[in-house]
């Protein structure tokens, strides 16, 4: 047990590590605003905060000589800060619109344009790239919305796949098209793509029911400076694609413009088995690839011109052109979450070096997740700045700890032989690092486990930093010349034996195990055990081991619910012992499918989809298609009846016979259950599943029903029911 003078002694001794924890309590603040059961208004948003962070700040000041004081009152101002942070940016989006349920034309400015792999079933290679545009100010030309002020959020059009209309970033376009909203989870704590769409500024997708029309004469609204990057991005994917047709061309245009959306299923299930999914992901290993290769070329040309070796700082100059082009590189490739957070690193490492500090630190990493934090609070739930934030801070703390060592272990080597085993070892030392840090963040937002990652990054991590990456820099600096052909195609040789090796350990059996979905507590202990493990220098660290260790093992902690319903209540999954049997047919099927067996881990079969036929399982729990009621199923777990009404042509005039509804404890409809069962006390049909989405049944210890309206609960990104937004229409002059 801990005594007072113990605790004070572990202060004291961990005392220049506190600033550290700055961003994780801005996290938790940030998450805090996120997970609220409500959405706060302004007094509660921003004055609430702005009160908590003016008494802490007062505490600070009036009992400053006291430790404990000192860092409770700075604890709380970081989570205030963070909570009003989070609040100022969800409240900084623009409301999410009305979008018509119908054919409707539109029109509006190019933003950019994506190319997708030809439709499954064309073959390998054949077919035209399906091209997808996204679209700014965008006018709904209908007898609703006609004449109405342009969208302030951006839509993403599927043009029709061999619509060849020459489209670059600030044309003029015209499309009749059929938009959606973003859908809702398939199920209860699911991917949000709603909050995704929120603060990226979508305010839906559709696709193209004609060719587009450019409208000439059409002045882009769009940032010309952005424009401009977006432009140069479509010539270097262009470019790439001419030269480099096929999978591996993809995966080239993906490393040059950070576009993964050419790459084609099979390649990226390859490259998520092997552990190697990463390498399409453009963040902080490219980057450091990339500005690695620049500054090594720069100074070997510094180092050759005797005047500027003598007279210039040539380390400090080196890093300074390498942070440029790594700049460059950000925003070629798109300037995403995990590259700016590498950008700004490298900033602090280029600081660090020009004024003679060390280069990497665990400083310099909080400070880089703090700006993020307060420019983009919203990044605390999003995966990739999680597996970033991760990744690099276990890597500099494990050098923290490791890395003395391994130099005294090496020092009885000489020569060539101490190089390579220098280099071998530290290799491995970062896969494993990176990778074992980064596996339960995968195993929450993927559920799946690759055991072969280290072997995998052993091989291709190497080929990327010393091939592929200063190839395919070489070709961008020779694009322009049209001389970039011969780089691009040495590229392409690297790129085919990482494709090899990818589908190589993908084939090694077990290399992709799948795992239950991780609750949201489990996660957050993840991440705050591997922060207090790596924030921590002294034997503290060490709490944070099973801390770590319990919430990895968390997916089999919690219950797997017996029963799954689609957000629209068509499609019906039932939990067997080795597979979800799926009844029933939804709009969005295949998505959802894909979603639950990954929640369950489990595959997806389909069992009798109208329940027309009689069919059984082999323990008889579920039974369909017997009885007068046609299109039914009858579902017996742990004492309890359900029953599913799959497939109902008359729209629930048709009522369910009383002796079915007798014993049910459940009865779940794809159709309105109207007066069917009502004496049943849970019912579930259309109608519920349209008011709270996607719902789940556990039927462990009686019938509890979990809905996605409880889990997000009423909030400026949850669409309300039916998926409707704010309406485009103008209010009156008193409203």
């Amino acid at each position: 047990m801990l005594n007072p003078m113990s605790v004070m002694v572990l202060l004291d001794a961990e005392f220049r590590r506190f600033v550290l924890w700055v961003p994780v309590l801005l996290a938790l603040g940030a998450l805090a605003y996120f997970l609220w059961p409500y959405e706060p208004g302004f007094l509660d948003g921003v004055g609430i905060p702005a009160g908590v962070a003016g008494l802490c700040l007062g505490a600070c000041f009036y009992w400053r000589q006291s430790l404990v004081v000192r860092l409770a009152g700075e604890a709380g101002l970081a989570l205030a800060v963070g909570f009003g942070a989070a609040w100022c940016a969800a409240h900084r989006q623009p409301p999410m619109p009305e979008l018509p349920r119908r054919g409707t034309e539109i029109s509006g400015i190019v933003r950019d344009v994506a190319f997708f792999p030809a439709p499954a079933g064309q073959g390998q290679g054949q077919g035209e790239p399906v091209r997808r545009v996204t679209l700014a100010h965008v006018i709904l030309h209908d007898f609703v919305d006609d004449g109405m002020a342009p969208l302030r959020r951006t839509l993403d059009i599927r043009l029709v796949q061999h619509d060849s209309t020459l489209l670059v970033p600030g044309d003029g376009l015209r499309v009749r098209a059929i938009v959606q909203p973003p859908p809702f989870p398939a199920l209860p704590g699911g991917r949000d793509r709603q909050f995704e769409a929120w603060f990226s500024g979508q305010a839906g997708s559709g696709y193209a029911l004609e060719p587009v029309q450019v409208e000439p004469g059409v002045q882009g609204r769009v940032s010309g400076f952005w424009q401009g990057v977006a432009t140069v991005r479509g010539r270097v994917n262009a470019r790439v694609r001419a030269v480099l047709p096929g999978p591996s061309g993809a995966v080239v245009a993906t490393l040059l413009d950070g576009r993964a959306e050419a790459v084609p299923q099979d390649v990226r299930e390859d490259f998520a088995a092997a552990g190697l999914a990463h390498l399409l992901a453009v963040a902080g290993l490219h980057l450091g690839l990339v500005m690695g290769a620049a500054m090594l070329v720069c100074r070997m040309a510094l180092a050759a011109w005797e005047y500027a070796a003598l007279r210039w700082p040539c380390k400090a100059l080196s890093a300074f052109v390498a942070w440029g082009v790594g700049g460059g590189y950000v925003l070629l490739t798109g300037a995403h979450l995990p590259a700016v957070r590498s950008w700004l690193m490298a900033s602090i490492v280029v600081l660090g070096l020009m004024v003679g500090r060390r280069a990497v630190s665990m400083r310099g990493l909080a400070l880089a997740a703090t700006l993020m934090l307060l420019v983009a609070p919203q990044a605390v739930l999003d995966v990739a700045f999680q597996m970033s934030m991760a990744a690099v801070m276990a890597l500099v703390a494990g050098y923290e700890v490791l890395h003395p060592r391994l130099i005294r272990g090496l020092s009885g080597l000489t020569g060539a032989r101490h190089g390579l085993a220098r280099h071998g070892v530290m290799l491995v030392l970062t896969s494993l690092l990176a990778g074992t840090a980064t596996l339960p963040v995968v195993m929450a937002h993927f559920g799946v486990v690759q055991p072969f990652f280290v072997l995998a990054n052993l091989l291709a991590v190497p080929l990327m930093g010393v091939w592929i990456m200063p190839l395919g820099l070489a070709a961008l600096a020779a694009m322009p010349l049209h001389a970039d052909a011969p780089f691009l195609y040495l590229m392409d040789a690297g790129v085919r034996v990482v494709l090899w090796l990818a589908r190589s350990v993908a084939g090694w059996p077990g290399a992709r195990m799948g795992v239950p979905a991780m609750p949201g507590w489990g996660l957050a202990g993840v991440l705050l055990g591997l922060c207090w493990l790596c924030l921590w220098r002294g034997r503290l660290r060490w709490w944070g081991m099973p801390v770590v260790l319990c919430a990895t093992l968390s997916p089999w902690l919690v219950a797997r619910p017996d029963l799954l319903i689609s957000p629209d209540g068509q499609l019906m999954g039932v939990r067997d012992h080795a597979a979800i049997l799926v009844m029933g047919h939804a709009r969005d099927e295949q998505t959802i499918k894909t979603a639950w067996a990954q929640a369950l881990a489990m595959p997806v079969t389909d069992f009798s989809t109208t329940a027309e036929q009689a069919a059984e399982t082999p323990d008889g729990s579920l039974i369909c298609g017997e009885g007068d009621a046609g299109g039914t199923c009858t579902l017996l777990r742990n004492k309890h009846e359900v029953v599913l009404r799959v497939h109902d042509p008359t729209d629930g005039r048709s009522l369910l016979p009383p002796d079915l509804c007798a014993q049910a404890d459940l009865v779940v409809s794809a159709a309105p259950l109207r007066a069917s069962c009502p004496d049943v006390a849970v019912r579930l049909d259309r109608f519920s599943a349209w008011r709270v989405g996607a719902q789940v049944v556990f039927l462990a210890s009686g019938v509890r029903v979990v809905s996605d309206r409880q889990i997000r609960r009423e909030r400026l990104w949850v669409l309300r029911p039916g998926g409707h937004g704010m309406p485009t229409l103008p209010l009156a002059q008193a409203e």
